[in-house]
């Protein structure tokens, strides 16, 4: 019989979280880099031939997955901090993770959560420093001898994947919308924000199998009426000691 050494299985574990974290980062980087040097904002392209239903189209914010946002500086500036705070924690809850041999998926997951998270703190934190303003007319500049067009953790973070996959309209008797269209599905999002998607549902429908719940020990109870001890063994399997019995093997025997 072979026996694995643990700290083996726990390096193949921390290898491959490291694995899923450097890919995911090479791969969103690489494809925002493309999209920023050589699209105009708002610019669009099928990705399929002539298709309607996916398309690059970048755009840009200033703040959370899926091109949801706060106003402002002040507000730009909260959410960077507030994100990079949670992409320490989800880090530290990952090596925590790692040091309690949990559940490789689990493990793989979070790794996938920490890696989208950690890929829009680049956006944020460099590319206002790195690139020259995008606009309709123009293409961004890589290390423009001005200077970027914005400062430390104020950049934006750039968004490219759209699938309206159904354009429709609401019907009139739809409550608010009714009459008016709508597309699904509509958010603009990068790899990383996937990347933050998948780690959730895996989460999500393996929850059972990452977090299992600790069967309870059996317990000696008292059984009904004469005090003798059970075990929850006995309970279920109907077996219950006979008190006639016991007591009748520890009468003494009568010297005659």
């Amino acid at each position: 019989m072979r026996i694995i050494n643990p700290i083996y299985v726990n390096n193949i574990v921390v290898k491959r979280a490291l694995l899923i974290i450097l890919l995911v980062i090479l791969a969103d980087q690489a494809i925002k880099f493309y999209i920023k040097t050589h699209f105009t904002y708002q610019e669009q392209v099928p990705m399929f031939g002539d298709s309607e239903w996916a398309y690059l189209h970048f755009t840009e914010n200033n703040g959370m997955a899926f091109g949801m946002e706060f106003e402002g500086d002040y507000g730009k500036l909260f959410l960077s901090i507030f994100r990079i705070i949670a992409v320490i924690a989800i880090g530290w809850y990952l090596y925590d993770l790692v040091k309690k041999n949990a559940h490789k998926g689990l493990i793989s997951a979070i790794a996938l959560v920490f890696a989208g998270a950690l890929g829009n703190i680049i956006d944020s934190c460099f590319y206002g420093m790195i690139f020259s303003e995008s606009t309709v007319w123009e293409v961004a500049r890589l290390f423009p001898p001005e200077g970027g067009y914005a400062g430390f953790l104020h950049g934006r973070v750039v968004d490219m994947f759209y699938f309206p996959i159904i354009d429709g309209t609401f019907p009139s008797w739809f409550p608010i919308w009714g009459g008016e269209p709508f597309t699904f599905f509509s958010p603009v999002f990068n790899l990383a924000d996937s990347s933050i998607t998948a780690g959730v549902l895996l989460i999500i429908i393996f929850q059972r199998r990452y977090f299992p719940k600790n069967e309870e020990p059996a317990t000696i109870q008292p059984a009904p009426n004469d005090g003798s001890l059970q075990t929850d063994t006995q309970q279920k399997s109907g077996v219950v000691p006979n008190p006639e019995t016991s007591e009748s093997n520890n009468i003494p025997p009568l010297n005659g």
